[in-house]
């Protein structure tokens, strides 16, 4: 039922837009704030003195710290910015009282956080780990779907960026299928992964262009992703 389905189950959901409270008000800070935690570029320069930002693609994400350091960093910090998307839909909003569509936008919001961290200047990854967290938090089926999707793509292109914008383009018609519970929030969902898309424009023209970078074929300089 995933994380969010039992969070709601010892709490009601209430009718209709969220109220304004000051308890919504902290759920938005601290979903932007937990969102905004530049993993990637702590890690990096914690451990290594390395400025991900001057580096590689310049993206603070997953695959370019990948790049840099290896699996053996980039995996752990690539679990936790998933839980940066996961967290508000499944602990911050249920406590706020946001219902089931409030908490899935301050998932949303936490992926602005992670794109543009106040902590670096706002700048940051390009928020598809964020952004599977929150469906992992609520339709867990449609989520493996992406992410198998995404794999795939990766593995037959070489381009991460291409897996992760076909990945975003599974989610919404993944959820209708199998999560019919949930098909409310596929409107929602369709704006995520409209963002998501939105984030890669750059990864696009390059695409377009031929100019991509392929992963696993040395450190870049264009085109990480997350």
């Amino acid at each position: 039922m995933g994380l969010y389905r039992l969070a709601l189950a010892v709490e009601a959901e209430p009718a209709g837009k969220p109220e304004l409270t000051t308890a919504l008000l902290g759920a938005v800070v601290a979903s932007y704030l937990l969102g905004a935690i530049p993993t990637s570029h702590w890690v990096a320069h914690g451990l290594k003195g390395i400025d991900l930002r001057t580096v590689g693609s310049g993206n603070l994400g997953a695959t370019n710290l990948y790049r840099q350091l290896g699996w053996r960093y980039a995996i752990p910090v690539g679990i936790f910015d998933m839980m940066k998307g996961a967290i508000p839909v499944a602990v911050i909003g249920p406590w706020a009282g946001a219902g089931a569509i409030g908490s899935l936008l301050l998932g949303v919001v936490a992926v602005f956080g992670h794109v543009f961290s106040l902590f670096v200047g706002f700048k940051g990854g390009k928020g598809v780990a964020t952004g599977g967290g929150i469906v992992l938090g609520f339709a867990p089926w449609a989520f493996l779907v992406a992410l198998l999707v995404w794999i795939v793509t990766t593995r037959l292109s070489g381009y991460v960026s291409l897996g992760s914008i076909l990945g975003a383009l599974a989610l919404p018609p993944a959820l209708w299928f199998l999560h019919p519970s949930e098909r409310s929030a596929v409107p929602y969902v369709l704006m995520l992964s409209a963002l998501v898309i939105w984030f890669h424009r750059a990864n696009i023209r390059r695409l377009m262009a031929g100019t991509e970078n392929r992963f696993g074929t040395g450190r870049s300089t264009t085109g990480a992703t997350t």
